[in-house]
């Protein structure tokens, strides 16, 4: 059964909690008040926090990014559903192709339809944005779906 939860538009005195978050995740926050970056918190219908996600659009393509599932939750579905909360998102903006930069959570994306992709063929936008320059395309996979 796919998990329901809000998606909270996030206020800019919570993106220290997000950069803390973040952080013991063993991911970078530097840059989420950056243009461009858009971040989402995430809860149940019965206030339960969830976690947080985000994209970062350049013209009809988005970037995942900044996707953490707060440690109670996780191995519950809670990813998978803040990812479609994120793509329903990226299509409002209008977005035809949402990319991703991952390396443990790759067997999730590729549940969730994601392909990978060469380096090569990924939009010049994407390739230097600070989440791409700072994942190491070398070092972890690339990939994309069409929405």
């Amino acid at each position: 059964m796919p998990r329901r939860l809000l998606a909270i538009p996030l206020a800019p005195w919570e993106r220290e909690g997000l950069k803390s978050a973040l952080l013991k995740a063993g991911l970078a926050g530097d840059d989420i008040g950056a243009p461009g970056v858009l971040i989402w918190r995430f809860e149940t219908f019965e206030d339960i926090p969830v976690g947080f996600g985000g994209i970062e659009v350049h013209g009809r393509d988005a970037l995942l990014r900044s996707l953490v599932v707060l440690p109670p939750l996780r191995q519950l579905g809670m990813g998978a559903a803040i990812v479609g909360l994120l793509e329903i998102e990226a299509r409002a903006l209008k977005c035809e192709t949402m990319y991703v930069v991952t390396g443990s959570l790759r067997e999730l994306f590729v549940r969730l339809g994601y392909a990978g992709c060469a380096v090569g063929n990924v939009p010049e936008q994407i390739r230097e944005s600070r989440e791409f320059v700072r994942g190491g395309a070398r070092s972890v996979t690339m990939m994309k779906r069409f929405m």
